[in-house]
């Protein structure tokens, strides 16, 4: 189960922070201090299996939010992701199919605004601006298409407006696909217009859960 073409090689690939390749909804140290958040979140689990069923209702996206850092947002997302690649993987080798090599993929937000900012800022060596560019297209991407993503720290607030852009499209293209997302952020969901546009505000309120 932990070789790369088996459940431990789709953890890699979907690019999980090495801290938290091992966090699960059961043993996450959030859950301790977010009991009535969990009771969500594992009922929120418990639809992944509708993955393998295209005429059941879609998975919902789940947008958490807290103001203070700390809190577990990011580790409860990484949790989600191992969640999914479980599910994933069980039940598709109990169906008799392949299992994806990246079902699942994990963003932080943060580290991709700073490969964008590698490459547009003036005079910055071409050694650093190329592997840095090809790393954010590559992410964006792979953040578009994946089944199931975690996009961490939505709530950039000193970006350009292309950077803006970019993210919208991740966004637009997953909500378009119906593809379940969780995103962690900073600011209530009723605020992302102040950091977003509205259009891109009201993509990631349908069908999500805050």
């Amino acid at each position: 189960m932990h070789g790369y073409n088996c459940a431990g090689g789709r953890v890699h690939a979907a690019n999980l922070p090495e801290d938290y390749r091992l966090i699960t909804l059961e043993n996450s140290p959030a859950r301790a201090n977010q009991t009535e958040a969990y009771e969500i979140i594992d009922a929120y689990a418990e639809t992944f299996t509708r993955m393998f069923d295209p005429d059941s209702d879609r998975i919902k996206s789940l947008y958490l939010f807290s103001r203070n850092p700390g809190t577990g947002k990011t580790t409860t997302a990484a949790a989600l992701i191992n969640a999914w690649l479980i599910t994933h993987y069980i039940g598709s080798v109990r169906r008799g199919r392949h299992p994806l090599e990246r079902p699942a993929y994990f963003l932080d937000v943060n580290a991709w605004q700073t490969d964008f900012n590698a490459f547009n800022r003036p005079r910055v060596p071409d050694s650093i601006a190329e592997p840095a560019s090809e790393r954010y297209y590559r992410a964006m991407q792979i953040a578009s298409d994946v089944p199931f993503a975690v996009l961490d720290d939505i709530g950039v607030r000193d970006a350009s407006d292309a950077f803006r852009a970019d993210l919208h499209a991740i966004i637009n293209a997953r909500v378009m696909a119906g593809l379940p997302t969780v995103y962690t952020s900073n600011i209530p969901m009723r605020e992302l217009a102040q950091v977003f546009d509205a259009r891109l505000a009201d993509r990631i309120r349908d069908m999500c859960v805050e």
